[in-house]
C-alpha cells in the first residue's frame, strides 16, 4: 500500500507542479512542445514493456486485442464529447479532463502493475506526461477562461488527489483479480494510452514544435527502455 502511494504521488505531484509552471509562467512553445514529444516517446515504451506484452503474453491475442481496442474506443468516444460539448475555446477544461479520462486507467493499471513487480517504466510515462498536459491546460485555463490561480491550481490539484486514489484502489484490488482480469486492465490501459498519443499528444506537439520533435520523441523512448 504504502509503495503504491508513493507511486500515485510520483504521477500526481508533477501534474500539481507543470500546474504551478502553467499558471505562474508561459514557456516558450518549442519548449513545451519538447516535453509533449519526450513523454510520447516514454508512453510508447511503457505500453509496450508493462501494459500490452504482459496482457498478451498472460491472456493471448483476443482478450489482450479486445481490451485494447475498448480503452482506445472509450478515450475517442469520451474525448469526442468533451469537444462537442466544451468547444475547441474551452481547450484548457479538455485538457484537464483528458487527463482525468487517460490518468484513471493509466494510474489503474500503474497500481496493478506493482503486484507483478513492475511499473516503473510506466511511473516514469505518466509522470513526464503529465507536466505539459497541466502546463498546457492550467495556462489556457487562465488567459481565456479568466480563471483565478488559485482556483485553477486547486481544480488541478484535485485531479492529482483522483490519481493518487486510483493508483492505491488499483494495486488493492489487485489481489483480488485474477492474471487474466489484470491482463484485461492493462491492456486496456494501453489502448487508452494510445488514443492519447494519437488524438493529443503527438500532434500537439508537432503542431507547436515541428519536425524536430521527433528527435525528442525518440529521447524519451530511449530512457523509458533503458529503465525497463
Amino acid at each position: 500500500m504504502g509503495t503504491a502511494l508513493l507511486y500515485g504521488l510520483g504521477t500526481a505531484v508533477p501534474l500539481v507542479l507543470g500546474a504551478f509552471i502553467g499558471l505562474r509562467w508561459s514557456l516558450p512553445k518549442p519548449l513545451l512542445a519538447s516535453l509533449m514529444a519526450f513523454g510520447a516517446g516514454t508512453m510508447i515504451a511503457a505500453v509496450t514493456n508493462e501494459l500490452f506484452e504482459p496482457a498478451f503474453v498472460q491472456a493471448g491475442v483476443w482478450i489482450a486485442g479486445t481490451a485494447l481496442f475498448a480503452g482506445a474506443t472509450v478515450y475517442v468516444v469520451a474525448n469526442r464529447f468533451i469537444e462537442q460539448r466544451l468547444g475547441p475555446t474551452a481547450i484548457g477544461w479538455a485538457l484537464m479532463l483528458g487527463t482525468v479520462l487517460d490518468g484513471i486507467p493509466e494510474n489503474t493499471a500503474l497500481g496493478v502493475s506493482l503486484s507483478a513487480g513492475g511499473g516503473v517504466v510506466l511511473l516514469v510515462a505518466v509522470a513526464v506526461g503529465n507536466v505539459p498536459e497541466a502546463i498546457g491546460g492550467s495556462a489556457l485555463m487562465r488567459d481565456r477562461h479568466g480563471f483565478a490561480s488559485g482556483r485553477a491550481l486547486a481544480l488541478w490539484s484535485i485531479t492529482g488527489v483522483v490519481l493518487v486514489v486510483v493508483t492505491v484502489l488499483g494495486n488493492a484490488l489487485s489481489d483480488n483479480l485474477s492474471d487474466t482480469q489484470i491482463s484485461t486492465v492493462q491492456a486496456f490501459a494501453g489502448g487508452a494510452t494510445i488514443a492519447v498519443l494519437a488524438d493529443s499528444l503527438m500532434p500537439e506537439a508537432y503542431r507547436e514544435g515541428g519536425w524536430w520533435v521527433g528527435i525528442a520523441t525518440a529521447a524519451g523512448f530511449l530512457v523509458a527502455f533503458v529503465l525497463g
